[in-house]
Protein backbone atom coordinates (compact mmCIF):
# COMPACT_ATOMS: atom_id res chain seq x y z
CA UNK A 1 0.00 0.00 0.00
CA UNK A 2 2.63 2.45 0.98
CA UNK A 3 4.16 1.54 -2.54
CA UNK A 4 1.20 2.47 -3.89
CA UNK A 5 0.45 5.82 -2.17
CA UNK A 6 4.36 7.08 -3.24
CA UNK A 7 3.55 6.15 -7.06
CA UNK A 8 0.27 8.06 -6.50
CA UNK A 9 1.50 11.04 -4.92
CA UNK A 10 4.77 11.13 -7.34
CA UNK A 11 2.29 11.22 -10.26
CA UNK A 12 -0.35 14.11 -8.40
CA UNK A 13 2.76 16.46 -8.33
CA UNK A 14 3.76 16.19 -11.60
CA UNK A 15 0.22 16.68 -13.31
CA UNK A 16 -0.54 19.89 -14.58
CA UNK A 17 -4.57 21.53 -14.64
CA UNK A 18 -3.86 24.19 -16.92
CA UNK A 19 -5.95 22.79 -19.62
CA UNK A 20 -8.87 20.45 -18.42
CA UNK A 21 -10.48 18.28 -21.18
CA UNK A 22 -14.47 18.48 -22.61
CA UNK A 23 -15.45 15.36 -20.81
CA UNK A 24 -14.65 16.30 -17.40
CA UNK A 25 -17.17 18.88 -16.76
CA UNK A 26 -19.85 15.97 -17.94
CA UNK A 27 -19.73 13.56 -15.24
CA UNK A 28 -21.17 13.45 -12.44
CA UNK A 29 -18.49 12.88 -10.09
CA UNK A 30 -20.16 12.04 -6.65
CA UNK A 31 -21.94 8.98 -8.51
CA UNK A 32 -20.45 5.43 -6.54
CA UNK A 33 -19.34 3.61 -9.62
CA UNK A 34 -18.40 5.35 -12.28
CA UNK A 35 -16.53 4.21 -16.22
CA UNK A 36 -14.87 5.96 -18.16
CA UNK A 37 -13.80 4.06 -21.37
CA UNK A 38 -11.68 5.38 -24.34
CA UNK A 39 -8.99 4.15 -26.87
CA UNK A 40 -5.33 4.52 -25.63
CA UNK A 41 -4.00 7.50 -25.64
CA UNK A 42 -6.87 9.93 -25.54
CA UNK A 43 -6.11 11.38 -22.19
CA UNK A 44 -8.40 9.85 -19.54
CA UNK A 45 -5.58 9.39 -16.87
CA UNK A 46 -4.45 12.50 -16.99
CA UNK A 47 -7.71 13.63 -16.91
CA UNK A 48 -8.24 11.81 -13.17
CA UNK A 49 -5.42 12.73 -11.95
CA UNK A 50 -6.67 16.45 -13.02
CA UNK A 51 -9.80 15.87 -11.08
CA UNK A 52 -8.24 14.67 -8.01
CA UNK A 53 -5.67 17.26 -7.88
CA UNK A 54 -8.64 19.81 -8.01
CA UNK A 55 -11.47 18.45 -6.43
CA UNK A 56 -10.48 15.45 -4.02
CA UNK A 57 -9.21 15.37 -0.46
CA UNK A 58 -6.22 13.92 -1.57
CA UNK A 59 -5.38 12.09 1.68
CA UNK A 60 -8.87 10.30 1.30
CA UNK A 61 -7.88 9.10 -2.40
CA UNK A 62 -5.84 6.82 -3.94
CA UNK A 63 -4.95 6.28 -7.68
CA UNK A 64 -3.79 2.83 -8.94
CA UNK A 65 -2.61 1.90 -11.78
CA UNK A 66 -4.69 -2.01 -12.97
CA UNK A 67 -1.27 -3.59 -14.16
CA UNK A 68 1.13 -2.57 -11.10
CA UNK A 69 3.64 -5.50 -9.98
CA UNK A 70 1.30 -4.66 -6.52
CA UNK A 71 -1.90 -7.05 -8.21
CA UNK A 72 0.85 -10.12 -8.63
CA UNK A 73 -0.09 -10.83 -5.23
CA UNK A 74 -2.48 -8.81 -4.22
CA UNK A 75 -6.36 -8.65 -4.89
CA UNK A 76 -8.04 -5.76 -6.16
CA UNK A 77 -11.21 -6.09 -3.52
CA UNK A 78 -8.29 -6.59 -0.98
CA UNK A 79 -6.87 -3.45 -1.29
CA UNK A 80 -10.03 -1.35 -1.93
CA UNK A 81 -11.16 -3.06 1.73
CA UNK A 82 -7.66 -2.12 3.16
CA UNK A 83 -7.76 0.93 1.65
CA UNK A 84 -11.61 1.55 3.48
CA UNK A 85 -10.68 0.77 6.73
CA UNK A 86 -7.90 3.10 6.51
CA UNK A 87 -10.41 5.71 6.23
CA UNK A 88 -10.23 5.94 2.29
CA UNK A 89 -12.93 7.27 0.52
CA UNK A 90 -12.39 7.04 -3.37
CA UNK A 91 -10.70 4.66 -5.33
CA UNK A 92 -9.59 5.49 -8.62
CA UNK A 93 -8.11 2.55 -10.91
CA UNK A 94 -6.16 3.38 -14.43
CA UNK A 95 -6.60 0.18 -16.96
CA UNK A 96 -8.91 -1.84 -15.57
CA UNK A 97 -9.00 -4.06 -18.60
CA UNK A 98 -5.49 -5.31 -17.35
CA UNK A 99 -6.69 -7.09 -14.72
CA UNK A 100 -7.99 -10.01 -14.73
CA UNK A 101 -11.45 -11.08 -13.50
CA UNK A 102 -11.77 -6.96 -12.93
CA UNK A 103 -15.99 -6.67 -13.23
CA UNK A 104 -16.75 -9.12 -10.75
CA UNK A 105 -14.40 -7.87 -8.22
CA UNK A 106 -15.69 -4.52 -9.23
CA UNK A 107 -18.88 -5.80 -8.59
CA UNK A 108 -18.19 -6.95 -5.08
CA UNK A 109 -16.40 -3.72 -4.11
CA UNK A 110 -19.71 -1.93 -5.34
CA UNK A 111 -21.83 -4.46 -3.61
CA UNK A 112 -20.07 -4.83 -0.33
CA UNK A 113 -18.14 -1.14 0.76
CA UNK A 114 -20.94 0.41 -0.21
CA UNK A 115 -19.14 3.92 1.14
CA UNK A 116 -16.31 3.93 -1.19
CA UNK A 117 -16.65 5.46 -4.40
CA UNK A 118 -14.84 3.92 -7.46
CA UNK A 119 -13.65 5.32 -10.68
CA UNK A 120 -12.16 3.67 -13.24
CA UNK A 121 -10.75 3.77 -16.80
CA UNK A 122 -10.51 1.03 -19.48
CA UNK A 123 -10.25 0.59 -23.21
CA UNK A 124 -13.40 1.03 -25.17
CA UNK A 125 -13.34 -2.62 -26.10
CA UNK A 126 -14.77 -3.26 -22.61
CA UNK A 127 -18.55 -2.54 -23.50
CA UNK A 128 -18.37 -5.52 -25.61
CA UNK A 129 -17.67 -7.26 -22.04
CA UNK A 130 -20.02 -10.16 -21.52
CA UNK A 131 -19.67 -12.35 -18.40
CA UNK A 132 -21.04 -13.00 -14.99
CA UNK A 133 -20.48 -9.80 -13.26
CA UNK A 134 -23.10 -7.06 -14.77
CA UNK A 135 -22.50 -3.78 -14.24
CA UNK A 136 -25.11 -2.10 -16.43
CA UNK A 137 -27.32 -1.24 -13.61
CA UNK A 138 -24.35 -0.19 -11.16
CA UNK A 139 -21.90 2.53 -12.76
CA UNK A 140 -22.18 5.63 -14.59
CA UNK A 141 -20.48 5.14 -18.06
CA UNK A 142 -18.96 7.89 -20.22
CA UNK A 143 -17.16 8.00 -23.41
CA UNK A 144 -13.90 9.97 -24.21
CA UNK A 145 -12.43 10.52 -27.62
CA UNK A 146 -9.49 12.56 -29.00
CA UNK A 147 -9.24 16.02 -28.69
CA UNK A 148 -11.43 18.40 -30.86
CA UNK A 149 -10.18 21.38 -33.24
CA UNK A 150 -11.35 23.67 -30.39
CA UNK A 151 -9.42 21.81 -27.23
CA UNK A 152 -6.38 21.71 -29.73
CA UNK A 153 -6.26 25.60 -30.50
CA UNK A 154 -6.63 25.99 -26.36
CA UNK A 155 -3.53 23.77 -25.82
CA UNK A 156 -1.42 24.83 -28.43
CA UNK A 157 -2.18 28.73 -29.01
CA UNK A 158 -3.93 29.55 -25.95
CA UNK A 159 -6.99 30.26 -27.75
CA UNK A 160 -10.31 29.09 -24.97
CA UNK A 161 -13.32 29.35 -27.75
CA UNK A 162 -16.36 27.93 -26.64
CA UNK A 163 -18.41 24.90 -28.18
CA UNK A 164 -21.10 25.45 -30.78
CA UNK A 165 -24.14 23.35 -31.23
CA UNK A 166 -24.72 22.00 -34.59
CA UNK A 167 -27.35 24.14 -35.38
CA UNK A 168 -25.23 27.23 -34.44
CA UNK A 169 -22.55 25.86 -36.81
CA UNK A 170 -24.88 25.59 -39.84
CA UNK A 171 -25.98 29.18 -39.28
CA UNK A 172 -22.15 30.28 -38.85
CA UNK A 173 -22.09 31.57 -35.24
CA UNK A 174 -18.73 30.22 -34.67
CA UNK A 175 -16.93 33.11 -33.17
CA UNK A 176 -13.15 32.51 -34.55
CA UNK A 177 -10.72 35.73 -33.30
CA UNK A 178 -9.72 36.26 -37.21
CA UNK A 179 -7.89 39.28 -36.17
CA UNK A 180 -5.30 37.31 -34.18
CA UNK A 181 -4.75 34.42 -36.48
CA UNK A 182 -6.72 32.36 -39.80
CA UNK A 183 -7.66 29.22 -38.74
CA UNK A 184 -7.30 27.16 -42.30
CA UNK A 185 -3.14 26.48 -41.69
CA UNK A 186 -4.19 25.67 -38.35
CA UNK A 187 -6.50 22.89 -39.28
CA UNK A 188 -4.48 21.17 -41.32
CA UNK A 189 -1.96 21.18 -38.46
CA UNK A 190 -4.49 19.34 -36.45
CA UNK A 191 -5.58 16.95 -38.79
CA UNK A 192 -2.15 15.98 -39.02
CA UNK A 193 -1.05 15.67 -35.29
CA UNK A 194 -3.71 17.52 -32.91
CA UNK A 195 -6.36 14.60 -32.04
CA UNK A 196 -3.81 12.63 -29.61
CA UNK A 197 -2.85 15.12 -26.42
CA UNK A 198 0.25 14.05 -26.75
CA UNK A 199 0.99 16.06 -29.92
CA UNK A 200 3.18 18.02 -27.97
CA UNK A 201 6.09 15.52 -27.46
CA UNK A 202 8.28 14.72 -29.81
CA UNK A 203 8.36 11.81 -32.25
CA UNK A 204 4.10 12.13 -32.63
CA UNK A 205 3.46 9.61 -35.17
CA UNK A 206 6.07 7.30 -33.72
CA UNK A 207 4.14 7.13 -30.53
CA UNK A 208 0.90 7.17 -32.49
CA UNK A 209 2.18 4.18 -34.16
CA UNK A 210 3.19 2.10 -30.91
CA UNK A 211 -0.45 2.68 -29.68
CA UNK A 212 -1.37 1.15 -32.99
CA UNK A 213 0.77 -1.51 -32.50
CA UNK A 214 0.16 -2.04 -28.58
CA UNK A 215 -4.07 -2.26 -29.39
CA UNK A 216 -3.47 -4.45 -32.21
CA UNK A 217 -1.20 -7.11 -30.65
CA UNK A 218 -2.30 -6.34 -27.09
CA UNK A 219 -5.60 -4.97 -26.05
CA UNK A 220 -7.77 -6.75 -28.36
CA UNK A 221 -6.16 -9.98 -28.66
CA UNK A 222 -6.42 -10.48 -25.25
CA UNK A 223 -10.05 -9.34 -24.10
CA UNK A 224 -10.99 -11.49 -27.59
CA UNK A 225 -8.79 -14.62 -26.79
CA UNK A 226 -7.32 -14.38 -29.63
CA UNK A 227 -4.62 -17.00 -30.74
CA UNK A 228 -1.61 -15.46 -32.94
CA UNK A 229 -2.62 -16.44 -36.17
CA UNK A 230 -6.12 -14.56 -35.79
CA UNK A 231 -4.16 -11.23 -33.55
CA UNK A 232 -1.73 -11.20 -36.83
CA UNK A 233 -5.20 -11.42 -39.71
CA UNK A 234 -6.12 -9.02 -37.41
CA UNK A 235 -3.34 -6.21 -38.66
CA UNK A 236 -3.59 -7.47 -41.94
CA UNK A 237 -7.92 -6.55 -41.63
CA UNK A 238 -6.55 -2.98 -40.57
CA UNK A 239 -3.68 -2.70 -43.33
CA UNK A 240 -6.47 -3.50 -45.80
CA UNK A 241 -8.51 -0.70 -44.64
CA UNK A 242 -5.54 2.11 -44.29
CA UNK A 243 -5.04 1.70 -47.77
CA UNK A 244 -8.29 1.88 -49.04
CA UNK A 245 -10.33 4.56 -47.15
CA UNK A 246 -13.21 4.99 -47.23
CA UNK A 247 -14.00 1.24 -47.25
CA UNK A 248 -16.57 -0.20 -48.91
CA UNK A 249 -16.57 -3.79 -46.95
CA UNK A 250 -17.10 -7.09 -48.94
CA UNK A 251 -17.41 -9.25 -45.91
CA UNK A 252 -17.96 -12.34 -47.86
CA UNK A 253 -14.51 -11.21 -50.14
CA UNK A 254 -12.71 -9.80 -47.14
CA UNK A 255 -13.46 -13.68 -45.92
CA UNK A 256 -11.61 -15.27 -48.27
CA UNK A 257 -9.01 -12.76 -48.24
CA UNK A 258 -8.02 -13.38 -44.73
CA UNK A 259 -8.96 -17.41 -44.87
CA UNK A 260 -11.32 -16.98 -42.33
CA UNK A 261 -15.26 -17.12 -41.72
CA UNK A 262 -17.32 -14.14 -42.74
CA UNK A 263 -18.67 -13.84 -39.01
CA UNK A 264 -15.33 -13.63 -37.39
CA UNK A 265 -14.29 -10.74 -39.99
CA UNK A 266 -17.62 -8.63 -38.99
CA UNK A 267 -16.28 -9.46 -35.35
CA UNK A 268 -12.45 -7.98 -36.00
CA UNK A 269 -14.39 -4.92 -37.51
CA UNK A 270 -15.94 -5.06 -34.62
CA UNK A 271 -13.37 -4.61 -32.10
CA UNK A 272 -11.55 -2.42 -34.38
CA UNK A 273 -14.15 -0.02 -33.89
CA UNK A 274 -14.83 -0.08 -30.27
CA UNK A 275 -10.68 0.07 -30.11
CA UNK A 276 -10.88 3.21 -31.93
CA UNK A 277 -9.27 2.68 -34.56
CA UNK A 278 -11.78 2.50 -37.67
CA UNK A 279 -15.64 4.19 -37.54
CA UNK A 280 -18.16 2.33 -39.56
CA UNK A 281 -20.69 4.22 -41.02
CA UNK A 282 -23.84 2.50 -41.30
CA UNK A 283 -26.89 3.05 -42.89
CA UNK A 284 -30.24 3.98 -41.09
CA UNK A 285 -32.74 1.51 -40.21
CA UNK A 286 -35.90 1.81 -38.13
CA UNK A 287 -35.35 0.11 -34.26
CA UNK A 288 -31.65 -0.09 -33.32
CA UNK A 289 -30.17 2.11 -35.28
CA UNK A 290 -26.17 0.27 -34.73
CA UNK A 291 -27.97 -2.55 -36.29
CA UNK A 292 -27.42 -1.17 -39.68
CA UNK A 293 -25.79 -2.17 -42.84
CA UNK A 294 -22.23 -1.12 -42.98
CA UNK A 295 -21.78 1.20 -45.87
CA UNK A 296 -18.02 2.24 -44.87
CA UNK A 297 -15.42 2.24 -43.10
CA UNK A 298 -13.04 4.82 -42.31
CA UNK A 299 -9.95 5.57 -39.82
CA UNK A 300 -11.08 6.77 -36.39
CA UNK A 301 -9.45 9.86 -36.73
CA UNK A 302 -7.16 11.58 -39.20
CA UNK A 303 -4.22 11.36 -37.82
CA UNK A 304 -4.43 7.71 -37.73
CA UNK A 305 -4.50 8.26 -41.70
CA UNK A 306 -1.09 10.19 -41.31
CA UNK A 307 0.42 7.53 -39.14
CA UNK A 308 -0.58 4.13 -41.27
CA UNK A 309 -0.23 5.53 -44.76
CA UNK A 310 3.26 5.63 -46.76
CA UNK A 311 2.41 8.75 -48.40
CA UNK A 312 0.36 11.89 -48.18
CA UNK A 313 -3.01 10.57 -47.61
CA UNK A 314 -5.76 11.46 -49.88
CA UNK A 315 -6.95 14.90 -49.32
CA UNK A 316 -10.72 13.74 -50.22
CA UNK A 317 -10.68 10.90 -47.27
CA UNK A 318 -9.01 13.17 -44.53
CA UNK A 319 -11.79 15.64 -45.33
CA UNK A 320 -14.49 12.92 -44.80
CA UNK A 321 -12.61 11.21 -41.84
CA UNK A 322 -12.60 14.50 -39.98
CA UNK A 323 -15.98 14.98 -40.60
CA UNK A 324 -17.25 11.51 -39.52
CA UNK A 325 -15.39 11.54 -36.86
CA UNK A 326 -16.49 14.87 -35.31
CA UNK A 327 -20.22 14.43 -36.01
CA UNK A 328 -20.31 11.06 -34.38
CA UNK A 329 -18.87 12.46 -30.92
CA UNK A 330 -22.50 14.29 -30.62
CA UNK A 331 -24.77 12.93 -33.01
CA UNK A 332 -25.55 10.10 -34.97
CA UNK A 333 -24.40 9.86 -38.13
CA UNK A 334 -25.20 7.51 -41.24
CA UNK A 335 -24.99 6.75 -44.70
CA UNK A 336 -27.13 9.13 -47.40
CA UNK A 337 -28.78 8.03 -50.64
CA UNK A 338 -27.66 10.90 -52.43
CA UNK A 339 -24.60 12.66 -51.00
CA UNK A 340 -21.90 11.70 -48.02
CA UNK A 341 -23.94 11.49 -44.50
CA UNK A 342 -26.95 12.10 -42.97
CA UNK A 343 -27.12 13.69 -39.44
CA UNK A 344 -30.79 13.56 -37.79
CA UNK A 345 -32.39 15.68 -40.50
CA UNK A 346 -29.74 17.01 -42.35
CA UNK A 347 -27.74 16.20 -45.60
CA UNK A 348 -24.35 16.93 -45.89
CA UNK A 349 -21.44 16.77 -48.85
CA UNK A 350 -17.95 17.27 -47.99
CA UNK A 351 -15.32 18.69 -50.26
CA UNK A 352 -12.92 20.87 -51.29
CA UNK A 353 -13.14 24.83 -52.01
CA UNK A 354 -14.65 24.01 -55.23
CA UNK A 355 -17.12 21.65 -54.39
CA UNK A 356 -20.70 22.49 -56.27
CA UNK A 357 -24.20 22.39 -55.19
CA UNK A 358 -25.15 19.44 -58.03
CA UNK A 359 -25.96 16.40 -55.59
CA UNK A 360 -27.41 17.96 -52.99
CA UNK A 361 -29.10 20.33 -55.41
CA UNK A 362 -32.86 19.48 -54.84
CA UNK A 363 -31.97 18.10 -51.61
CA UNK A 364 -34.24 19.32 -48.39
CA UNK A 365 -32.31 20.29 -45.41
CA UNK A 366 -28.36 20.18 -47.38
CA UNK A 367 -25.19 21.20 -46.76
CA UNK A 368 -22.28 21.86 -48.60
CA UNK A 369 -19.00 21.42 -46.31
CA UNK A 370 -15.85 23.22 -47.76
CA UNK A 371 -12.73 22.70 -47.04
CA UNK A 372 -9.76 26.16 -47.15
CA UNK A 373 -12.58 28.35 -47.21
CA UNK A 374 -12.78 30.74 -43.55
CA UNK A 375 -15.54 31.71 -43.88
CA UNK A 376 -19.81 30.35 -45.03
CA UNK A 377 -22.43 31.60 -46.38
CA UNK A 378 -26.19 29.96 -46.85
CA UNK A 379 -25.29 26.24 -46.87
CA UNK A 380 -21.97 26.82 -47.55
CA UNK A 381 -20.44 25.69 -44.37
CA UNK A 382 -16.45 25.35 -43.55
CA UNK A 383 -14.88 21.88 -42.56
CA UNK A 384 -13.00 23.45 -39.99
CA UNK A 385 -15.73 24.41 -37.94
CA UNK A 386 -17.38 21.27 -36.92
CA UNK A 387 -14.19 21.17 -34.96
CA UNK A 388 -16.51 23.47 -32.01
CA UNK A 389 -19.03 20.35 -31.30
CA UNK A 390 -17.12 19.74 -28.41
Amino acid sequence: MDTLYRSYRMLLDNISTDFIRYLHDEIEWSSRLIAILGPRGVGKTTMLLQHIKLYDNIDETLFVTADDLYFAEHKLFDLAMDFYQHGGKKLYIDEIHKYAGWAREIKNIYDLIPKLQVVYTGSSILDLEVGEADLSRRKLEYRMVGLSFREYLAISYGYHLPVYSLEDILKHKVDFPYAEVRPILLFKEYLQHGYYPFFQEKGYLLRLQSIIKQTLENDIPTFANMNIATALKLKRLLYIIAKSVPFKPNFTKLATLLDMNRNTVSDLMCYLEKAGIINQLRAETEGVRLLGKVDKVYLNNTNLAYALSDNTPDIGNVRETFFFSALRVVCPVTTSNVSDFTVGGYTFEVGGRNKSQKQVHDVENAYVVKDDIEYGMRNVVPLWTFGFLY
